[in-house]
């Protein structure tokens, strides 16, 4: 039975909460992969697709029930961001990062978190971790003022967060800002190679007021309500990011297996599937890709099994969970290199899915939290070294 979480207790959820969000997803996939060429060509998920996501409960599936959220647990959340990337990667990657908004704004005063949820649990949250922004404490709060890169799905976001470096001389010296989306200004700067369809631009702020409760230092205790509060944020996003990278995959073995029914190479007497060569490298990578989904539903089941009974993972969990997250990504990489390769030349083309698909896979795999470096931290704590872990 999946669980929610309500007013910070571990419940068994009905399962019509999960299924929705599910069904909803589903019914919404085969239009979602139909526009994909016109999401990537605008750089961002179109606001009338925004709206159809906030409707099916995409946005509000992490947040408490007494919001009127779905307080889904993690293992169902991950599969509606699963779901969602099969369809198109930037629409996956999107909706997991916005709607990871009650965790992040999770550390938020009470009052304040409480605040961001009276007009509903359709929150949508966009911003950035790296801390190059500078604030300034004043009376009240502080003067923020930076430019910030990756903030993706910004366009449609209702807050941003900015991490920034406190000017006052503390240790450590952070601190994060919750910011009202109007009140940024957004640089169109979104021109890439790969997940083109996130709108993952940069923002700035000049001066820019924002008062203390509106702020909180991400490595502080506390956080939302509940189990999902005992999961680490890194390990969470980690999770995320390789659920995504996991859905890319299994849609780019799918979309091959299916064309080497009808394509038939040059000089070859039959169809791509009847060459023995294909053969062996589909068999291989659906393996592979097997062995990746069943190491990272273990990993989530298991984490999200603490997290239910009141524990927070151990050093050794994190480091597992990092290093799960780091390997799954990789193995989801390199089976879409294997169907892209299988593709041939009519991979190369803009309406083939395929060559999407690589770009997609291969943007994800650069992100800082699921870099080959992880393995060399979560070696470390594995082999009872005395190391930095405030990444882990």
């Amino acid at each position: 039975m999946t669980s929610t979480i309500d007013d910070g207790r571990a419940t068994a959820s009905p399962p019509d909460e999960s299924a929705a969000i599910l069904r909803s997803v589903r019914a919404l996939a085969p239009a979602i992969a139909e526009r994909s060429d016109e999401i990537e060509r605008a750089r961002r998920l179109p606001p009338d697709l925004v709206a159809r996501l906030r409707d099916a409960g995409c946005f509000r599936s992490l947040v408490p029930r007494r919001f009127g959220g779905a307080g889904l647990g993690l293992p169902d959340h991950l599969a509606m961001v699963r779901e969602l990337s099969r369809a198109d990667g930037s629409v996956g990657w999107t909706v997991m990062i916005g709607s990871a908004a009650p965790v992040i704004l999770g550390k938020l005063p009470t009052g304040t978190f409480d605040d961001v949820y009276a007009d509903g649990p359709d929150v949508v949250v966009a911003g950035t971790f790296n801390p190059t922004g500078v604030a300034t404490p004043v009376d009240g709060g502080f003067r923020v003022s930076g430019r910030w890169a990756f903030a993706s799905g910004c366009q449609h976001a209702d807050w941003v967060v900015a991490h920034c470096v406190v000017d006052d001389g503390r240790v450590p010296p952070l601190r994060m800002a919750v910011v009202p989306a109007a009140e940024v200004e957004i640089l169109d700067t979104w021109t890439v190679a790969g997940m083109c369809g996130t709108g993952s631009h940069d923002f700035t702020m000049d001066e820019r007021f924002v008062p203390t409760a509106r702020t909180f230092a991400v490595f502080d205790e506390g956080g939302i309500e509940g189990p999902l509060g005992l999961v680490p944020e890194l390990s969470l996003s980690s999770l995320g990011f390789a659920t995504v990278a996991l859905g890319i995959a299994e849609a780019a073995l799918a979309e091959v297996a299916t064309l080497a029914t009808a394509k038939v190479p040059m000089f070859a007497s039959g169809p791509l599937a009847a060459n023995p060569l294909f053969r062996n490298q589909l068999g291989a990578a659906d393996a592979q890709l097997r062995a990746a989904a069943a190491l990272l539903d273990t990993t989530v089941a298991a984490t999200w099994a603490g997290a239910l009974v009141g524990e927070r993972p151990t050093l050794v969990e994190r480091a597992r969970v990092r290093a799960t997250a780091t390997w799954v990504t990789a193995a989801a990489a390199a089976v879409v290199d294997t169907a892209y390769t299988a593709g041939g030349g009519s991979a190369l083309y803009s309406a083939s899915p395929l060559q999407r698909r690589l770009r997609d896979v291969r943007a994800v795999t650069q992100h800082f939290a699921v870099k080959p470096d992880t393995y060399t931290l979560a070696g470390a704590v594995l082999a009872g070294q005395d190391v930095d872990t405030t990444f882990l």
